[in-house]
């Protein structure tokens, strides 16, 4: 049997692998485009699938796909339609989409590959010959009945995107929070010294410093559902520049009801088919969001870095599971490495957002942004490498990470800070004095209050009293 076999598309015969369930327009693609290697990420070979599924289940309801059109279907060969978009979603057909993804702006290569392999697998599941040169079920008059590349690839962008953020994100963020949130409950008693500036700063709790950070998390998990949010409204139902030519006027509807119930996610039809297919600031505004995330990630982990550092020349008031030898030459060293990993991944996302910028303000034209595809490709990445790096960090870093009450306490004792608290005493002026004072002889500002009996012990007890420190007065 031959490698290869000749199909034929509006612009002439192409060859192309024998047994591949794609065909000539995607096969052009291939050729057109051997740009980076990277092909269309597998979050949107599922939700080309899934789109078009709600798609064949709207022109089925609406009549279109058994009507009086050209080459109407059977309802065997419909159900095989539906059954071959599923299986597109399913992920079965993964090896099937080849396209690289710096390729037409529009999308238009993935979206005909996507309606080629599920046309031929259709084919094959209703008892047809998918290598005829006629095809019963056919990729444009048939899968991409009442679509066009230009709304149909935003509608698959803004559901992959969804979707990834709503399955994987979201758990990721909210269960650094929690973790974080049980951290913060049992070290509340633990006495530190507070840092500005990274300089000393006045007493607090370790687990008021991890709860500012839980906080943040908790934040990070509401911005990851305005991501979402900003995705809901699906440009489906416009087709080539908004007008809806060659599709029903309940068809975005019915596609955006039935994808809503698939997913649990509320996509409503697009308010403005002519924004919706010409602008792609829903994604921006959702990349944004992202960014936000990647700056509160670099800085949470930063901050549990510098916590963690040491053992004997840093702060070390936290200590961090060791996962890892950290040097190929000074023997026992071990480094923040889940912080570290962490924080890369979010400086990845701050240069997405970058591309994204640019790719929205610059990619549109009229009635269609024709930088999609990296659009796609980028917030995708994003999200996949916001969502590992949080687990990975959680699970290995923040579960095992235990207090150093006793660095914590030492420092406290030694802080020059703790002259905030003899201000209501003595005045600005005077503390300030002794802490010059303090700090040119070594003493600690008890032993030099103590020393030049600067207050009553009772009274001095009660301004030097770290804990005191660490909360409103009463």
């Amino acid at each position: 049997m031959s490698k290869f076999r000749t199909e034929r598309d509006s612009m002439g015969e192409v060859r192309l692998p024998a047994k591949a369930y794609f065909g000539a327009q995607t096969q052009r693609a291939v050729e057109n485009f051997p740009i980076s290697g990277r092909t269309l990420p597998t979050e949107m070979i599922h939700a080309l699938g899934l789109v078009k599924w709600a798609a064949a289940v709207a022109n089925r309801d609406l009549g279109r796909l058994t009507g009086s059109g050209k080459n109407p279907l059977s309802d065997k060969q419909v159900e095989a339609l539906l059954a071959a978009c599923r299986e597109v979603a399913g992920g079965k057909f993964d090896d099937q989409f080849p396209v690289d993804v710096f390729q037409t702006g529009s999308g238009t290569s993935s979206n005909m590959n996507a309606s080629e392999v599920i046309a031929n697998r259709a084919i094959e599941l209703s008892g047809g010959d998918r290598f005829s040169p006629e095809k019963p079920i056919h990729p444009n008059d048939h899968v991409n009945l009442g679509q066009s590349s230009n709304d149909v690839f935003p509608t698959v962008i803004h559901v992959a995107a969804a979707v990834a953020i709503r399955e994987r994100l979201l758990p990721a963020l909210s269960q650094c929070g929690k973790v974080l949130s049980e951290k913060a409950a049992q070290w509340k008693d633990v006495l530190k010294i507070g840092r500005t500036h990274l300089a000393d700063a006045t007493p607090m709790m370790l687990g008021q410093e991890i709860g500012g950070l839980a906080r943040q998390l908790e934040r990070s998990a509401d911005r990851a559902q305005i991501a979402v949010d900003a995705l809901l409204e699906l440009p489906i139902g416009g087709t080539a520049v908004g007008s809806g030519i060659n599709t029903h006027a309940e068809f975005g509807r019915r596609v955006c009801e039935v994808l809503t119930k698939e997913t649990g996610i509320p996509s409503i039809e697009a308010v403005d088919h002519f924004e919706a297919n010409a602008a792609r600031d829903g994604l921006v505004e959702c990349h944004g969001q992202l960014r936000s995330i990647a700056t509160v990630l670099f800085s949470v982990a930063n901050n549990i870095r510098w916590l963690g550092s040491g053992p004997r020349c840093g702060f070390y008031e936290i200590k961090l599971p060791d996962r890892q030898p950290g040097s190929s030459i000074m023997p026992g060293k071990v480094n923040p490495v889940m912080c570290e990993s962490l924080m890369q991944a979010a400086a990845r996302v701050l240069g997405n957002d970058q591309t994204i910028a640019v790719c929205g303000a610059a990619g549109g034209q009229f009635q269609l942004n024709t930088m999609m595809p990296v659009m796609a490709d980028v917030t995708l990445e994003s999200i996949r490498l916001l969502s590992a790096a949080t687990e990975a960090f959680t699970k290995f870093c923040l579960q095992d990470m235990e207090p150093n009450t006793k660095v914590c306490k030492a420092a406290v004792e030694k802080s020059l800070a703790l002259a905030t608290g003899l201000s209501p005493f003595i005045g600005y002026e005077q503390a300030a004095a002794l802490t010059k004072e303090a700090l040119q002889t070594g003493k600690t500002i008890r032993e030099l209050c103590r020393e030049k009996k600067v207050l009553p012990e009772d009274q001095l007890d009660k301004a030097l009293d770290p804990r005191r420190m660490t909360r409103p007065e009463e």
